[in-house]
């Protein structure tokens, strides 16, 4: 069995259900989930090739691969594998309680990043004013939320779901800014020389099973078990994170295929909220999406 270290923020259910089918093993791979308090630590990881991969929102790349400012401070050779989701409930949220919310607080992973630049749009389109801290993850945001330690913050992956069940407030989602791409796989090009063979095992296992959440193939039951015990749901909180999964609009992308109106909200975002000017055709050109080992390449 060949292990690769995949970098995550939340739970993965697609990782969970590849396990428990045995579709991980079947291609000989054991996949060793490694979370990251930060896209900064998780991408430091990367490039030092402590992680062979990692799952991760399709603006980091762009920051590491075409941003010279980056948090690193330097370019790497990172790329987008495939395209996972779109979104996964990704939304903009309030804490339980708060009605004010002008000069409030949103808590980012850090300034600069993709789910950063959600919830600044998203915001802006509110006529809300607020101030920034970073906090981190997907899931430390949402305890900060939970707790009082910021006012807004931008969730998703089962952790909305949490969070709006404990009280907080959903003001809005991606899906009002435009087609989107909450989650991709990428690597390095070293690590692509390392692991080719074995990544392009995963990326395989990774589309086979969001094809079966997708359009139902998988069993009910199976899914159900596997999305209670990873994110620690009751039946209601993982029916409802069943249908988020399964959504045209928010859920999986079994093709792996990144869409040309999916990848120019993502730069837009980042050129509106920054000081980048990205074009879609330059930073394809600049080698962002390799598709080699999507399943027909």
């Amino acid at each position: 069995m060949r292990e690769l270290r995949l970098g995550t923020f939340s739970p993965s259910v697609l990782v969970e259900v590849a396990a428990r089918t045995g579709a991980l093993a079947n291609a000989g791979l054991r996949v060793v989930e490694v979370p990251a308090s930060s896209s900064r630590e998780q991408f430091a990881a990367l490039i030092d090739g402590e992680l062979d991969a990692v799952m991760t929102n399709p603006d980091n790349v762009v920051a590491y691969r075409c941003v010279p400012d980056n948090p690193l401070g330097r370019q790497v050779d990172v790329r987008i594998l495939a395209a996972l989701d779109r979104g996964l409930g990704l939304s903009l949220f309030a804490a339980p309680g708060i009605t004010e919310l002008q000069g409030g607080t949103l808590g980012v992973d850090v300034p600069g990043s993709g789910f950063a630049f959600v919830g600044y749009e998203l915001l802006q389109r509110l006529g809300i004013s607020y101030g920034i801290t970073a906090l981190g993850s997907t899931p430390r945001r949402a305890t900060a939320l939970l707790t009082g330690a910021c006012t807004m913050t931008v969730l998703n992956a089962g952790n909305e779901l949490r969070a709006e069940h404990r009280g907080a407030r959903r003001l809005a989602t991606v899906t009002d800014i435009g087609p989107y791409v909450g989650a991709v796989l990428a690597s390095t090009g070293d690590s692509l020389q390392r692991n080719g063979f074995d990544l392009r095992s995963l990326v395989g296992v990774l589309l086979r099973t969001a094809r079966d959440i997708v359009t139902g193939r998988r069993r009910p039951e199976l899914l159900m078990a596997a999305v209670q015990d990873r994110l620690e749901f009751d039946e209601y909180l993982a029916r409802r994170h069943i249908a988020v999964l399964t959504s045209p609009a928010t859920g999986l992308t079994p093709t792996g295929r990144f869409r040309d109106a999916e990848l120019k909200t993502v730069l837009e975002l980042r050129n509106r909220h920054t000081k980048a000017d990205l074009d879609g055709r330059a930073v394809l050109a600049h080698g962002l999406i390799d598709t080699s080992l999507l399943p027909g390449q």
